[in-house]
């Protein structure tokens, strides 16, 4: 199975400014098609962090989405941080070209733009399809303003409206063979009157003896009037779910832990 990794980028969300939105929806997206979000890093408009960041990931094998700063305003550092990372040079993509100019005389006829490409308002346009050569275009239904791919990274604009399609055409298009390959599930129960602690054996113990599943224990310190407890659960291969389970709930009651 593909690895996905997630990659947020800018100073607007790490300052609070923005709220991210990119989160949620690529796990909702990955997960309708039984995929799964494997790690996400959350990146400032910092034009050496970015390099550091992307030449790790370009490294390895993991489809990783890159959300925002493919701009081109000086705030804007992805597309010459992916360049960098790959030790290429940023190239006009004449496919992303054509696009951008199709735009721009589309605004231009709403009176939003000037005709003459060679305008410097619209040589500002053109830097926005300047991308590490050898690089694809990601399509952008919204305003046809595309986003680049390299390998498998697939690089869209910072706003929902534009990234959220891209991504899902992109999985819809690249990694169809992938969709529910392997079954999964998730099953949970709500432990009181026992520690973290001392459940910690037994969970080592259900995930040596399930290979397929992975247990997690989720506590809560009993806020808002809520007794502690801690949500006990095991998720992973489907056909393993229940027998884990079961082996779980057995055990906590062997403990003397009360179930709900």
């Amino acid at each position: 199975m593909a690895t996905f990794g997630l990659i947020i980028v800018g100073d607007e969300i790490l300052s609070g400014k923005r709220q991210d939105k990119h989160f949620a929806k690529v796990v909702e997206l990955l997960g309708a098609r039984g995929l799964q979000l494997s790690w996400a890093r959350y990146l400032g408009d910092d034009r050496d962090r970015l390099v550091a960041t992307l030449r790790e990931t370009f490294a390895g094998d993991d489809v990783v989405f890159s959300c925002g700063g493919i701009g081109a305003t000086p705030d804007d550092h992805t597309r010459q941080a992916a360049a960098a990372a790959l030790g290429v040079p940023l190239v006009l993509h004449p496919e992303a070209e054509r696009l951008i100019t199709e735009r721009t005389m589309e605004m231009a006829r709403d009176g939003k733009a000037a005709a003459d490409m060679g305008a410097p308002e619209n040589r500002q346009r053109l830097k926005m399809g300047e991308f590490p050569e050898g690089a694809r275009i990601v399509p952008n239904p919204f305003n046809r303003i595309p986003g680049f791919n390299v390998g498998a990274h697939w690089f869209v604009p910072g706003f929902p409206v534009m990234a959220w399609p891209m991504i899902e055409q992109v999985l819809d298009d690249h990694y169809r063979a992938l969709f529910h390959r392997e079954a999964r599930g998730d099953r949970s129960m709500m432990v009181y009157e026992l520690a973290e602690s001392t459940l910690t054996p037994l969970m080592e113990a259900v995930e040596r003896e399930f290979g397929g599943i992975k247990v997690y224990s989720l506590p809560s310190v009993g806020e808002g009037g809520v007794r502690r407890h801690i949500e006990l659960g095991a998720k992973g291969a489907a056909e393993q779910v229940e027998p884990a389970y079961e082996r779980l709930r057995a055990g906590v009651l062997a403990l003397g832990g009360t179930i709900l």
